[in-house]
């Protein structure tokens, strides 16, 4: 995510133009770092007890996503890209004064280019490569609104995901608060369950899937979220 973000800076400082392409099918495009043998599935039985031997990586794989990435590195070699060593996923070249830069999680590609001809020859290059979609100009990417202001900011924001996940822990109707927590709140291990009863009551709450999806927006977005993400999940292991 800092990657993104330092991208989107650097995009913004440069004004370049910002365009979005997905990957289809990612994983198939990569072959198998190993052999491995799967199980026929329901439907499928031909001969018995006979295995299959996968020929492309799936998703789900253990190895998947790293058979993936050594495939597309090898190809933004190939298409003449420095790869950064800070992120090995973010990419950059630059031809004739044209420079193109990209950043990749998994199938989704955020790009950049100096001209609108910078952006075609990007977009070409990939497609020979690989099937792709072309989705134009950012509008979201990671769950991320990314909008351009008038004086060439870009804007990230998660208006979108934080009111999916104010629904889905039914506080969709709660009262907006200044502040993430109540000022001066104190927790301590005491607030913990101190009973198997009142453990096994916890276990509907759904206290580490709302953990886990603040997470998100405070490293994408919301950084003032980070102290109040921090003191609660010193309680995620047995929550009260």
């Amino acid at each position: 995510m800092e990657s993104v973000q330092l991208v989107c800076a650097i995009i913004a400082l440069l004004g370049l133009r910002l365009w979005q392409v997905d990957f289809v099918l990612a994983f198939l495009n990569s072959e198998n770092t190993f052999k491995i043998y799967m199980e026929q599935p329901p439907g499928f039985n031909e001969g018995g007890n006979k295995v299959w031997l996968l020929l492309k990586t799936l998703y789900g794989m253990m190895q998947g996503a790293h058979d993936w990435t050594i495939t597309l590195d090898r190809t933004y070699t190939e298409h003449g890209y420095y790869t950064s060593k800070a992120d090995s996923q973010v990419r950059s070249k630059v031809v004739n004064g044209e420079l193109m830069l990209t950043t990749t999680w998994m199938d989704d590609v955020l790009g950049a280019s100096t001209t609108p001809a910078g952006e075609v020859k990007a977009k070409e290059e990939l497609r020979s490569s690989y099937k792709i979609k072309d989705l134009g100009e950012v509008k979201y990417i990671l769950g991320m609104k990314i909008e351009r202001t008038d004086d060439g900011s870009i804007k990230l924001s998660q208006r979108a995901y934080s009111e999916h996940v104010l629904e889905r822990f039914g506080m969709a109707e709660a009262k907006s608060h200044s502040t993430p927590l109540p000022p001066g709140i104190t927790l301590s291990i005491k607030d913990s369950p101190e009973t198997q009863d009142k453990a096994d009551e916890m276990k509907g709450v759904p206290y580490c899937e709302a953990l886990g999806s603040l997470m998100w927006l405070q490293v994408a977005t919301r950084p003032d979220l980070s102290y109040t993400v921090n003191l609660l999940s010193c309680f995620a292991h047995n929550p009260g």
